[in-house]
């Protein structure tokens, strides 16, 4: 059985501050190469996504680790011990970038012939891809089949006019088959997951699977409650398809820092495993690795390996639906009526990756009555630098019975939204009457951060006066107090 991972990091630019292994603010290319082997030998974890989708990437990181960093590599084989696995374009959905794909699945027997030379009999250094956006399983079988067939089924294939295979002509190319794993971004997609996945894998002869989980994405689309609630579902699910197929299935979920986007964050171990203990992979992303001491962010990462996978929660499907109805309502509502403040903060909020324009999810599903709004990222950055949070948002549309009920099934409610709070505003102009009244019945009085609420304050009136000076220099400062970008 192959080991199934437990960290596995990510390129999601939600740092603040700089890795010291790089020289500029932007990652980019050799940076990236160099940050999987630090991720890799220095903090503990155990998976690089390597990701394609939206951003110039390097197709040879398999043949550059293996040559800069051999020592390492000979005793820790990746495919084996670590692991590298591509996040590719869904050509369904991001047109423009469909024939990137092909380029990716091409390079993966190149890069078992490169480890080969490195090592006789190394294993598959790739045999894995994450396809984000899935929605059916035909999304899934197209890669897999087109793999099996138009790359690895290249083999046999014979040169018209010659006596040659192309495999005999070029070398063996394998492996023969890859795992596709099925990236579910949107609320009403990941509940469908389990059928998604019974359907996909009624054919195929895999030992087991894995299941990616978004968390950061649908909380921008439904808020955070009905994200929570769904990932919940859905983890209940796929425990059940499990037991259907006699199967193994290991969930990914997608979790930052922000309470928003997760919470995963070196001091908060503990309570996201708590939250979510069927997951066999958390996400290490860029705020969780490089705003906090190495020694720390190494010790969480070993500490998180230590923690073991558990069973699902049991959750009330019929409760959870009926308050993500009228929750997910009053949420966008309130998105829409801050689109305008949102879109002028975000425009100054600075890149940590070198990305090509790239519209995701929220460009294709959620351009809401004409409205645009920027990636999850900025999205959460823009209303925390404003203080108001966006855990804050559709708590107006929740009952006295709903609370009751969300404290005992989303174990860190409280936790979450008192993280929040730190960093909130209740005299902000953004704040709506019902909202702050929803607020004060909470009963939760977190620690301000009066640094922060500063900070926040003078965003709000350089924005309503439309002085948009120095405003990345104050996302920045408001950022580093907080520990995350967004």
């Amino acid at each position: 059985m192959v080991k199934i991972p437990r960290c596995m990091s990510t390129q999601h630019p939600d740092n603040v501050q700089v890795p010291f292994f790089s020289d500029n603010s932007e990652l980019q290319g050799e940076d990236e190469v160099q940050e999987a082997y630090y991720v890799f030998s220095h903090l503990g974890c155990d998976e690089q996504m390597w990701d394609y989708e939206g951003k110039e990437v390097d197709n040879f990181v398999i043949k550059k680790l293996l040559t800069t960093y051999g020592s390492y590599f000979r005793q820790n084989l990746i495919g084996k011990d670590v692991f590298i696995t591509p996040r590719i374009p869904n050509p369904a959905v991001e047109r423009s970038e469909a024939k990137i794909l092909l380029e990716t699945l091409g390079s993966i027997p190149r890069s078992y012939d490169a480890a080969e030379i490195f090592q006789s009999g190394h294993p598959a250094p790739i045999f894995e891809v994450i396809l984000p956006m899935t929605v059916s399983a035909e999304d899934l079988n197209r890669i897999y089949v087109y793999y099996e067939h138009f790359v690895a089924g290249r083999n046999n294939t014979r040169l018209p006019g010659t006596d040659l295979t192309i495999g005999e002509w070029l070398g063996q190319f394998r492996p023969q088959r890859i795992h596709v794993i099925p990236l579910f971004e949107a609320v009403e997609h990941m509940l469908a997951a389990a059928e998604v996945m019974e359907e996909y894998l009624r054919d195929k002869p895999m030992e087991y699977h894995r299941v990616f989980l978004a968390r950061s994405d649908p909380a921008m689309n439904s808020g955070l409650v009905s994200t929570v609630l769904a990932n919940k579902i859905a983890l209940q699910r796929l425990e059940q398809l499990e037991r259907k197929l006699s199967k193994p299935l290991y969930p990914i979920l997608g979790v930052g820092s922000a309470p928003f986007r997760g919470h995963l964050k070196p001091s908060n171990v503990d309570q996201v495993v708590q939250e979510y203990p069927s997951v066999q992979t958390f996400t290490i992303q860029s705020a969780f690795k490089y705003d906090y001491p190495a020694l720390q962010v190494s010790q969480a990462i070993r500490h998180l390996h230590e923690l073991p996978r558990r069973s699902a929660q049991a959750v009330d499907e019929g409760r959870c639906f009926e308050i993500m109805e009228k929750y997910t309502r009053a949420y966008r509502q309130a998105v829409m009526e801050l689109a305008g403040v949102i879109n002028n903060v975000a425009a100054y909020v600075p890149r940590r990756r070198k990305r090509k324009l790239h519209i995701g999810l929220f460009g294709y599903s959620r351009n809401v009555n004409g409205v645009s709004l920027p990636r999850a990222i900025s999205f959460t950055a823009a209303l925390y630098t404003i203080g108001l949070p966006p855990e804050l948002l559709g708590l107006d549309s929740l009952s006295k019975e709903d609370l009751a009920f969300l404290r005992d099934t989303y174990v860190n409610f409280e936790a979450d939204l008192q993280a929040a709070l730190r960093f909130a505003d209740l005299e902000n102009p953004f704040l709506t009457t019902e909202l702050r009244q929803a607020i004060d019945h909470l009963g939760i009085t977190p620690e301000v951060n009066h640094e922060h609420l500063e900070i926040s304050r003078r965003v709000v009136e350089a924005v309503r006066n439309n002085r948009f000076h120095r405003l990345d220099e104050l996302i920045l400062q408001a950022a580093n107090l907080r520990q995350f970008l967004g």
